[in-house]
């Protein structure tokens, strides 16, 4: 009897948490747009106290190379979410860059096929991905590209494909970043578990595998407690020029646009 009520009261807890993380994930979602329209940076300083000197320097110094900022969602996605709009907003008018990257997608599933992903699971993600680029091709607005990843089941498409390019350029080089991977596992085990997996955050792993596999320049800038600037990192670090510009906050990633000269 003693165990049945004890068994009782732990699942009515389980069921609260659950309850709880659904409520937080609820409001996330309905105060957090999947891409925000482009912002002043100065909009910033509102996530933070006025007396956290820290942060509120930062944003000042973020503000003398960088005008606006697009907030995504912090769900886990936010870094592919946030590439994948930047770049493709970087693609609307650029069409040798445009024509580069579409031959390279529209070849990307006959790649991940022979590297062993099954087709038909691939199909309909490659599909989305290759109707959004199409899209973009066609003289797109931006703010139709933000209609597209506004929506959650073509955003979340888009999402599972970029993960699955990541998780393909892993297995490829896999002798190279096996030495970045912690904790003793497998560069299939970090696949599977880190990648692969929607709601997996990203770490610079993941950034040099995707950059990496599609050929785009990304600048990431780093606003953290540490020092009294931003500062930023290149993926590759080849002097090749910055398509994308991405603000790292620990945990999320949003998109920086660059002060017009």
């Amino acid at each position: 009897m003693a165990a049945t009520a004890h068994s009782d009261v732990s699942g009515n807890y389980d069921e609260a948490i659950m309850a709880q993380v659904d409520n937080i994930q609820k409001e996330i979602a309905e105060n957090q747009p999947l891409v925000s329209e482009k912002l002043e940076i100065t909009c910033l300083q509102k996530n933070y106290s006025m007396d956290d000197f820290i942060y509120q320097a930062k944003i000042k110094d973020l503000g003398l190379n960088y005008s606006h900022v697009r907030k995504t969602r912090g769900d886990g996605n936010c870094f592919y979410r946030a590439f994948g709009f930047a770049y493709l907003e970087i693609l609307i008018g650029n069409q040798l860059e445009y024509d580069r990257f579409k031959s390279l997608a529209l070849h990307s599933k006959d790649e991940l096929v022979s590297l062993g992903f099954p087709s038909f699971t691939i199909e309909d993600f490659h599909q989305v991905f290759m109707e959004t680029i199409d899209a973009v091709g066609k003289s797109q607005s931006v703010e139709e590209l933000l209609k597209t990843f506004q929506d959650e089941g073509l955003s979340n498409y888009i999402v599972v494909y970029l993960r699955l390019l990541t998780s393909a350029q892993l297995q490829k080089k896999s002798e190279f970043f096996e030495n970045f991977i912690e904790g003793g596992r497998t560069v299939q085990e970090f696949r599977s578990q880190e990648v692969e997996p929607m709601a997996k955050e990203s770490d610079q792993i993941h950034i040099i595998a995707l950059t990496d596999a599609l050929g785009v320049c990304v600048r990431v800038v780093y606003m953290d407690r540490g020092g009294n600037s931003v500062n930023h990192h290149d993926f590759p670090e080849d002097g090749s020029r910055p398509l994308v510009n991405l603000l790292y906050r620990p945990g999320h990633y949003d998109i920086l646009y660059q002060k017009q000269l």
